[in-house]
Formats: C-alpha cells, sequence, structure tokens
C-alpha cells in the first residue's frame, strides 16, 4: 500500500505540472524555436541615463523584440552593470543563466573577458559581446559595426560645411583604441576628400562617460578657432556646447538634432536592431555563426541622419549620397590604397583596402590630416 501511494502522489503530480518538463538547451547546429528563446541583455547604465550609447542598444533590442515576435518574457534586462567590475559583471550574467537565458548580449567591450570565461563554462548558452574582438567556438561571438563607414560620410559632410578649415573633434579614448582611432581617420579621410586644406584637430577625453570633459574639450576646440564640432563619445554635451558657441556639430550614437537643433548638421547613428533581429533569427534557424560579426551600410545597421537643410547646402546631401552609394554597391571602401598618417608613415597597399582585424584592433595611427590638442 505505502509503495502504491507513491505511485499514485508521483502521477497526480505528474498529471498536474505537465509544463516542469525540463526545456531543450541550445545546441551547436540545432535550431532553438522561437518560443524556447530567453535573452539578457546586459547594460552598462541606464536606460533613461545620459549615455546614448547605451540607449541605442536598449532601442535596438526592443525592435528585435518586435521583429522577431518575443514575448516580453523573454528578454531579461540588467541595467546598471558596470564594465570595469568584472566580477560584478559574472554574478549578472550567473544570475540571467540561472534565469533560463540561453542568449547573453553583452553591450559593451568591457563584458568581453567575462563571455569568454562563461562561454567556456556554459556551452549551451550563446555569448554575443559588442565591440570586442575575442571569440571562440561554438558559444562566443562578438559583434560590431562599421561605424567608420558613416563616419566618413559626416567627414564629407563637415568639410563642405566648415568655413575656418579647422574642425575639432571629440574623442573618448586615444590611439590604443582602434575604434575611435579608426572613426577619427575614417572622418578625416571624408574631410580630405572634399576639403584637402582642411585639418582636424582632436582633444582627447580619457572616458566614453564624461559630460563635463566632452564639454570642456569642445569649448577648448571652439576656442582653436573650431567652427565644426564631432564627437566619438556618449553624451550629447559636445553638440549642446557647439550650439551654444554658435558653431556646427556632428552627431553621434543618436540624432542629436534634438538636442542641438541649431547646430548638428548631421549624426552618426548605429542601428543595433537590424543587427540583433539578425543574431536572434539565426538562432531560432539554426545559422548561428560564432565568427566575428562586422555589419555596416550594406546591412542597414549604421547610417547617417540626412543632413538638415537648415544649417547645410544641398550639395552636401548629395555628395554623402553618391559615396554611401559607392560603399553599399561595392568596390569602395574607406581604408582603401596607400594610406598617409601625420607623421608621415605610409599604411596599406595601392589595390588593396585595410582588413577586417587591423580595422577592429590595430589602427594606432591617425591620418595625414589630423592634429592631436595635448
Amino acid at each position: 500500500m505505502k509503495s502504491y501511494g507513491i505511485m499514485t502522489i508521483t502521477l497526480i503530480i505528474a498529471l498536474a505540472f505537465p509544463s516542469c518538463k525540463k526545456e531543450t538547451a541550445w545546441k551547436p547546429g540545432m535550431p532553438l524555436p522561437k518560443e524556447k528563446i530567453k535573452i539578457a541583455v546586459i547594460l552598462p547604465h541606464a536606460i533613461d541615463s545620459y549615455s546614448f550609447y547605451n540607449y541605442a542598444h536598449y532601442a535596438g533590442t526592443l525592435e528585435m523584440e518586435q521583429n522577431v515576435g518575443l514575448a516580453d518574457t523573454q528578454i531579461v534586462r540588467k541595467v546598471n552593470v558596470f564594465e570595469g567590475d568584472p566580477v560584478v559583471a559574472e554574478e549578472v550574467m550567473r544570475d540571467c543563466i540561472a534565469e533560463g537565458a540561453n542568449i547573453i548580449i553583452a553591450t559593451s567591450i568591457g563584458y568581453m573577458d567575462v563571455c569568454e570565461k562563461l562561454a567556456a563554462e556554459f556551452p549551451s548558452v550563446i555569448f554575443a559581446q559588442s565591440m570586442g574582438y575575442k571569440y571562440n567556438a561554438p558559444n562566443f561571438t562578438n559583434y560590431t559595426i562599421r561605424l567608420y563607414e558613416a563616419q566618413y560620410l559626416s567627414g564629407i559632410a563637415a568639410g563642405m560645411q566648415t568655413q575656418s578649415g579647422l574642425i575639432g573633434y571629440v574623442a573618448a579614448m586615444g590611439c590604443d583604441n582602434s575604434e575611435v582611432t579608426g572613426g577619427i581617420n575614417a572622418f578625416a579621410i571624408g574631410v580630405r576628400e572634399v576639403n584637402p586644406e582642411a585639418r582636424v584637430y582632436v582633444r582627447i577625453t580619457c572616458s566614453w562617460f564624461d559630460p563635463m570633459g566632452e564639454t570642456d574639450a569642445a569649448n577648448t576646440l571652439i576656442a582653436a578657432g573650431c567652427d565644426v564640432i564631432a564627437a566619438h563619445c556618449d553624451t550629447p554635451s559636445s553638440q549642446t556646447a557647439a550650439q551654444r558657441a554658435g558653431v556646427w556639430a556632428v552627431g553621434f550614437n543618436s540624432d542629436m538634432s534634438v538636442h542641438a537643433p541649431d547646430a548638428v548638421i548631421t549624426s552618426v547613428v548605429p542601428y543595433w536592431g537590424a543587427l540583433y533581429t539578425l543574431l536572434a533569427e539565426s538562432v531560432i534557424n539554426a545559422t548561428f555563426n560564432p565568427a566575428p560579426h562586422f555589419y555596416g551600410l550594406k546591412e542597414g545597421v549604421v547610417n547617417v541622419t540626412d543632413i538638415n537643410e537648415k544649417l547645410a547646402a544641398p550639395e552636401i546631401e548629395a555628395a554623402v549620397e553618391a559615396a554611401r552609394q559607392r560603399i553599399i554597391r561595392g568596390g569602395f571602401n574607406v581604408f582603401d590604397g596607400i594610406l598617409e598618417t601625420n607623421d608621415g608613415t605610409i599604411v596599406g597597399e595601392a589595390g588593396k583596402t585595410l582588413s577586417d582585424d587591423i580595422i577592429l584592433s590595430s589602427i594606432n595611427w591617425y591620418y595625414r590630416n589630423v592634429v592631436i590638442m595635448e
């Protein structure tokens, strides 16, 4: 009778709780049904913070959710995860995995080493890390965007807009950061293409998120005579400083004309939603590939906003569009051919373009018309 009672209780539990069946984990080369996906998004700042890099990623995950048809319960967003503290980042990711996440989207390079470590420990979880360079088979990938393509286009706009021939650039990091330096160089190449005599003056803040430092850098550049201010930082401080000073600006990470409508002629804008949609769909249809994903204008993940016709001449829009089409249609890359640095060194080869590996991690030089302001 005792044995019969246990069997009866077991049967009742099985009938009452049919959903307790273990979910199928992700496996390399196998599709994962859409309804079984659970994505954890790791963000370095609060969603309503002044960091437009952070917000752009958040908006991208919302777009992915809608495009793929995921329920709100399938997305877990962890905010204010300080990227400079790997212990905290690891703890947060482990909590997400314990909650059932089988895809981790880590939105900053500061999470890269933690992703690498946990990917080896959790082979049934996909780790996708933004703007880094490490990856491994089968479940750890990095993804980035060819921001430099849009920065090149914005350089054309700035080069045509300037009247002084002096263009300022507020940079978060120095030449040891290939992403920032590559963007500066692409911008400078665009400037020189339309205005060979113009110079790009760079002021480095040594911080991704420093509203006061960005403002100070922009003001220094303006005081030096720069009449267009571009930036590669997280906040709109450079653009608002330009508006207060009565000069023009190029936005970054978002359409900064919202914050400085009387200064911003165009903005470099990433569209993370397109990239995140591709990632989620690749998991669903079993085409996920851990090799680095490097998308640009062709894939629709980066662009510049329409030229502000109230501030800029119509021919600027036409020149930017012509350059955009050269890239999209193929046959032209920003870092083609022989490139001269600002110390006279030669980079690249005739008839060739810099490899993606070099663009991602080895651009530690500045283009010929770049001047670094100490």
